[in-house]
């Protein structure tokens, strides 16, 4: 067990905030470097509880960070520059940097109420398994959409029937990464907004360089099953400042009663579902939330 250093531990205090229940125990701490600083800052991440992938990102950060001279208690990896480098990024279209109220939907229908109410930017999460209905869902929330040139729409993971339908962009998770075609989505000239839930994954979308990222969760969802606990705000502030050139969307439980804490991450757009659609009187949520947000 490699013992950690006065300087290292106060580096824990310092970023308290940031801290987890640890996802990796003492006995699975990996090292890929038996340099001084990376092994150091690695049992930094793994006891404020980020998971491997996210400590290893952080441990290559604070390496370079201490390697610059400019490493101090009171620090943290909030610059590009300490990160691996990005190497011919696609560089999508460009969108808003403040993309406001950003309400997922489940179908075309909300989609339309959703426009109607003045909402900026609207997302269309419809799940089903008939292609058909698939492709229906996506024509319709189309067409809808150009109907309110205020309005910005992104289509959840179809980003094939996006481009066909002249969507405003697509939307997609990290599973979908993998399989997506992003030289035929940028050609388009579709906005490309990407989903991430810690430094790994900003990390995948910065080599991609989409127009917007989604940070989170923020905040326990029931949503549906996340790939990481709940980041919290501490996490979302350094989150924020790390990818700050980005349009950025904060999603995950927001609602009005943490809504001030996340704004101080200085956050562009808060992605709503349920908040929004399971609401009594929709458009009277809508109207708060964008004066809320001053949009």
């Amino acid at each position: 067990m490699i013992e950690l250093r006065p300087f290292w531990s106060q580096v824990i205090k310092e970023h308290a905030d940031l801290a987890l229940d640890a996802e990796v125990s003492s006995a699975a701490y990996q090292f890929s470097s038996t340099e001084v600083a990376y092994q150091q800052a690695k049992i930094v991440a793994y006891q404020l509880g980020f998971n491997e992938l996210d400590a290893e990102c952080l441990a290559y950060a604070w390496q370079k960070l201490d390697q610059s001279g400019l490493a101090n208690t009171q620090s943290w990896p909030e610059d590009l520059q300490y990160f691996p480098p990005v190497k011919q990024p696609y560089a999508f279209a460009n969108c808003p940097k403040k993309l406001g109220l950003y309400v997922v939907a489940p179908d075309s229908a909300w989609i339309e109420r959703l426009c109607a109410a003045g909402v900026p930017t609207v997302q269309l999460r419809f799940k089903h398994t008939d292609p058909q209905a698939i492709t229906r869902e996506v024509a319709k929330a189309c067409k809808i959409a150009q109907g309110y040139p205020e309005s910005r729409l992104f289509i959840n993971d179809y980003w094939q029937l996006a481009i066909e339908h002249e969507a405003y962009g697509v939307h997609l998770g990290q599973e979908d990464i993998e399989t997506a075609d992003f030289a035929a989505i940028q050609k388009s000239g579709l906005r490309l907004g990407i989903s991430t839930h810690g430094y790994h994954e900003m990390m995948i979308a910065h080599a991609i360089k989409p127009s917007y990222l989604a940070l989170g969760a923020v905040f326990p969802t029931t949503l549906k099953v996340m790939p990481s606990k709940p980041q919290g705000t501490g996490r979302l502030k350094r989150y924020a400042r790390l990818m700050r050139d980005y349009p950025l969307v904060a999603i995950g439980g927001i609602n009005e009663s943490n809504l001030a804490k996340v704004l101080e991450a200085d956050i562009g757009s808060i992605a709503m579902v349920r908040g929004i659609i399971a609401a009594d009187q929709p458009e009277l949520e809508i109207k708060k939330y964008m004066r809320l947000l001053g949009s």
